[in-house]
């Protein structure tokens, strides 16, 4: 075998340089777990007449109910509009999630272990 180490190809990973590189992206993805969090994103239907206030981590913050939707022979339509608003708001808290956190995780599993230069992986 040619080369130092006996690695793939002659090459052995830095072990340092590893656990540097996971360490960094270890942070990296703290922080953006922090920061959604923190985050609030807004989900509304019936053309705003009920919003749902939702943390980007999924907790339900707040919700609005326009008086004008607010109807006690039809509740069943209140009802739909509450699940719906909340709903939106739960899709932009996907996506806002995935934004975040979607270039940090992309390569975790599969090839290179998020570039981290792993043989094998």
């Amino acid at each position: 075998m040619a080369g130092r180490g006996g690695g793939i190809g002659g090459q052995q990973p830095n072990i340092q340089q590893l656990m540097k590189q996971a360490q960094r992206m270890q942070q990296q993805l703290e922080a953006a777990q922090a920061e959604l969090a923190s985050t609030e994103v807004q989900g509304s239907a019936g053309g705003g007449l009920v919003t749902a206030t939702l943390l980007a981590s999924g907790e339900l913050q707040a919700l609005s109910i326009d008086p004008k939707v607010v109807d006690p022979d039809d509740v069943e339509t209140l009802q739909d509009l509450i699940v719906a608003a909340v709903r939106d708001a739960s899709r932009a808290a996907s996506e806002l999630t995935a934004d975040k956190m979607g270039p940090l995780t992309s390569g975790l599993g599969g090839a290179g272990l998020g570039g981290l230069g792993l043989p094998g992986l």
